[in-house]
Order: structure tokens, then C-alpha cells, then sequence
């Protein structure tokens, strides 16, 4: 890794996922004191996958009543809308670093940004985390356990791939060789500018 990206090796955002998934209760316990500059985005966007992973197994309950699942779908909304503006952030951030770059005129441009890249780093590690645990889930038949240790060693190998990704596209920006823009998401569903049913619209506009 170069040095404008040397904070950012996709080891030490492994470990922090990693750790951080494992830490009970970290993800409502509030800002991380420990997170500054991107690192505190870093933090934000993975504190909203992890909110969103136990969210969305709540949103399946089948026999909770009506209203506690259409809490746990608005609260999936906010946490969906603050995780895109945490990956956008950490996006922004990072070209900032590289605004003194000469991008190469025939410079790779990745469709896939840094920060969507750490955003996908963050959900693998909360997959490996809950895999690891119903691979070895004491109740569970001995069919379960090894369908599940094949499944966490296919999720760590994409992991691997991944993160060499995210090492190869800082590296190769940090040189002019590549380059990636930040893409907004523009979530329409959660402004009422734009989606005419929190405007009391009755109707769907095509």
C-alpha cells in the first residue's frame, strides 16, 4: 500500500470489522472514540450494517404483531439512507486524497468505489461472523455444522478477493493508473420532495 493510503490497508479494516462485530452492544453504544477522520466513517457504516443484519432478522418474525415489523422496516430505511451517506462520505474523503494525482489518460475506471468496496468488507464480516457460530451451533445436526463450515470457508475466500481489491484499486489510484468517482444514491423513497406518497400522493408517477 502507498503512503497516502497507508492507514487503509484492507488488513487493519478486516481486523476492525471483525473485532467490532464481536464487540456486543457496539453498534448502539454510540460514536467510536477510537475512529477519527475517514476511520470514523469507517465505523459509521459498519455500526449501520450491523444494526441493519439484526433489523432485517427482526422484520421476519411471522408471528410479531403488524406494528413491531413496520418499526423494524423504517428502521431499516434510516439505517439503509445512513449507511449510503457513510459510504459516500468515506468516498469523498478519499479523493480528497488523491486531488493532487495525475490520472493517466488511459487510467482504469472502476464502476465500484472504495468506499462500496469497505461497505461489502463490512457485510462479509458480519456473514462470517453468524456463519462461524451456526458451524458449530451445539444443537444443530452434524449435516448443518459441515454445510455451514463449507459455506464460512467460501465467505472467507471472498473476503480474501475482495480485500485484495480494495489494496489493488487505492494502490493503482494512488499511482494515476486507476480512478473511481463517488456516485450518489439519491435515495428517493426517503425524501418527500420525491416520493409523492409521504406528500399524501395517491398515486404512482411513471
Amino acid at each position: 500500500m502507498t503512503a497516502l493510503f497507508a492507514d487503509l490497508e484492507s488488513s487493519a479494516i478486516r481486523e476492525f470489522h471483525a473485532a467490532r462485530v464481536a464487540q456486543r452492544g457496539w453498534a448502539v453504544s454510540g460514536e467510536d472514540p477510537e475512529s477519527e477522520g475517514v476511520w470514523r466513517w469507517i465505523a459509521a457504516n459498519h455500526r449501520c450494517n450491523i444494526l441493519l443484519w439484526d433489523e432485517e432478522d427482526l422484520a421476519r418474525r411471522t408471528e410479531a404483531p403488524d406494528a413491531e415489523i413496520v418499526a423494524n422496516k423504517r428502521a431499516i430505511d434510516r439505517c439503509n439512507q445512513k449507511r449510503n451517506d457513510a459510504i459516500e462520505t468515506i468516498d469523498e474523503m478519499l479523493l480528497a486524497r488523491l486531488a493532487g494525482i495525475t490520472v493517466a489518460a488511459d487510467a482504469w475506471h472502476n464502476s465500484e468505489t472504495a468506499g462500496s468496496i469497505i461497505d461489502r468488507l463490512s457485510i462479509l464480516s458480519l456473514k462470517l461472523f453468524h456463519m462461524h457460530a451456526q458451524s458449530i451451533r451445539a444443537d444443530a445436526s452434524p449435516t448443518h455444522r459441515a454445510a455451514c463450515a463449507d459455506k464460512l470457508a467460501r465467505l472467507a475466500r471472498q473476503a480474501d478477493d475482495l480485500a485484495r481489491c480494495l489494496d489493488t484499486l487505492l494502490a493503482e489510484a494512488a499511482s494515476g493508473r486507476a480512478f473511481f468517482r463517488v456516485y450518489r444514491q439519491f435515495k428517493m423513497y426517503n425524501d418527500p420532495a420525491l416520493n409523492p406518497r409521504l406528500r399524501g400522493g395517491a398515486t404512482r408517477q411513471h
